[in-house]
């Protein structure tokens, strides 16, 4: 599959790095073609590792992962145009975090919106899933690295969509029992709220520790 990974932060290399390992063809976009960062990991990751602008990468792959910012998607994805976006699979990771106002940085949006059901009004014709924005980026990837059962959400509107980003997550070897659909794309909402408690519980974890929660029932 060709995948757009859309940022060249810590989310969008252990994205990208593990997608190429996995045997896709990955286009990291950045605001421009010959930014080094992206540059350098497409040097790094062989033949099925590629490098452009937002919207290059976006034209060019029918699954597109929104690894940006919150506070930037939105920019982002304007600059990689509708045209590219349109019909296809949009996978959004990002938080509305807001690191301009001190650690721990509030949300952007939240209550009755969420980052994910912005892009979706923003382009209609994108089909958004949310999924993988309630971890850090080496348990998304790996979910084996930390002991024992835990979960993983996605929302989206579109079922064949989450039908997609399930496969996904299932090459990166989450459990299918542990993929928890929580229906449609408003359940962003709770999913972005996450983040506050989740940085507070990274607050206190020893340095290094990562950590993820899972879903106990009777």
């Amino acid at each position: 599959m060709e995948i757009a990974v859309l940022g060249t932060g810590m989310v969008g290399h252990a994205l990208a790095g593990k997608l190429v390992e996995l045997g896709h063809e990955v286009t990291m976009g950045s605001r421009e073609s010959g930014n080094p960062k992206g540059v350098q990991w497409a040097e790094q990751a062989g033949a099925r590792g590629h490098a452009g602008s937002f919207a290059e990468a976006c034209s060019r792959s029918g699954l597109i992962i929104n690894a940006t910012p919150g506070t930037v998607s939105l920019a982002v994805l304007a600059e990689a145009g509708a045209d590219n976006l349109n019909g296809k699979v949009l996978l959004d990771v990002s938080n509305p975090l807001d690191g301009s106002k001190g650690f721990p940085p509030p949300l952007t949006v939240c209550n009755t919106d969420s980052i994910a059901e912005t892009i979706q009004r923003s382009y209609p014709k994108a089909r958004v899933v949310k999924s993988l924005n309630t971890v850090s980026a080496p348990v998304m990837v790996d979910p084996g690295r930390l002991p024992g059962p835990h979960d993983m959400f996605i929302a989206g509107n579109d079922l064949d969509a989450k039908s997609t980003v399930s496969a996904l997550l299932q090459e990166f070897a989450w459990e299918p029992g542990h993929i928890r659909d929580l229906g449609g794309l408003d359940a962003a909402r709770g999913m972005e709220m996450w983040l506050p408690l989740w940085l507070r519980i990274f607050m206190q974890q020893p340095q290094g520790k990562m950590f993820n929660i899972a879903i106990v029932s009777e």
